[in-house]
């Protein structure tokens, strides 16, 4: 049965729709690899390339075709997703059996059963880009679909943007927030300490530190033992400041 026409409309209103306060990165990830498949037609299978750096990977991926399609190209170090991600263009193969530009990727695939291919790019952060990738089973799937399947594309690129925002944003507010509660602990601990010896904050630092070093133990784990000591004290048991 042949796939309907791309409705560019409906496939925009299903990114549009992802609640980053609901979906995780790798949630939203999806979501734009289906709704990629879903939406062009021709399209067998898709993934999502993340290239950090010089590390890249399938951070998506419709079917373990798709995965291979794409490692193969990353054991290569190039191929249609890698040059998409890293020069933002579009790259079409339309026909495997004739591609000189990465012939020996283009056997492989066409050995698995794809005959042609489209990768976009990506651009999400400056240390993040990638691309949108799509595999067909039949050759020239894409090369009318191409302006409509880019116009998608970006808007999946906005909402991959916002999602790694969303999670960077989220893990510093975690690790703030644990830094908080460390902070906390700790001069906690010191106020025991000054209480008990009639120290000077530096002073009661200082002890917290040689017992931390000496038992191996992280600065914030020996301080909350000690609050913990002060509020239900086991008898017999020395406190840090004791030590």
């Amino acid at each position: 049965m042949p796939q309907s026409p791309l409705d560019l409309t409906e496939a925009i209103l299903r990114l549009g729709s992802i609640r980053h306060d609901e979906m995780g990165l790798d949630a939203v990830l999806t979501r734009i690899t289906e709704v990629a498949r879903d939406s062009i037609p021709g399209t067998t299978e898709t993934s999502v390339t993340l290239v950090h750096g010089t590390e890249a990977k399938t951070a998506a991926h419709t079917g373990d075709l798709a995965r291979r399609l794409d490692q193969w190209q990353y054991e290569q170090g190039r191929g249609p997703c890698l040059d998409a991600a890293t020069t933002g263009t579009v790259l079409i193969v339309t026909d495997m059996t004739r591609e000189p530009r990465w012939p020996e990727w283009a056997t492989r695939a066409h050995a698995s059963g794809v005959s042609s291919a489209m990768s976009i790019g990506l651009p999400i952060q400056e240390a993040v880009v990638g691309a949108l990738n799509l595999y067909a089973t039949r050759p020239d799937a894409f090369s009318r679909v191409a302006e409509p399947a880019r116009a998608l594309a970006g808007h999946a690129a906005v909402a991959l943007a916002n999602a790694h925002l969303y999670d960077s944003t989220a893990t510093l507010a975690g690790q703030m927030q644990e830094a908080m509660r460390n902070r906390a602990v700790i001069e906690q601990a010191k106020g025991i300490i000054m209480g008990q010896r009639r120290c000077t904050a530096d002073e009661a630092f200082a002890m917290l530190a040689r017992v931390s070093q000496n038992s191996n133990r992280k600065l914030r784990d020996v301080a909350e033992a000690l609050v913990q000591q002060v509020v239900r004290p086991v008898p017999g048991q020395p406190t840090a400041a004791d030590r």
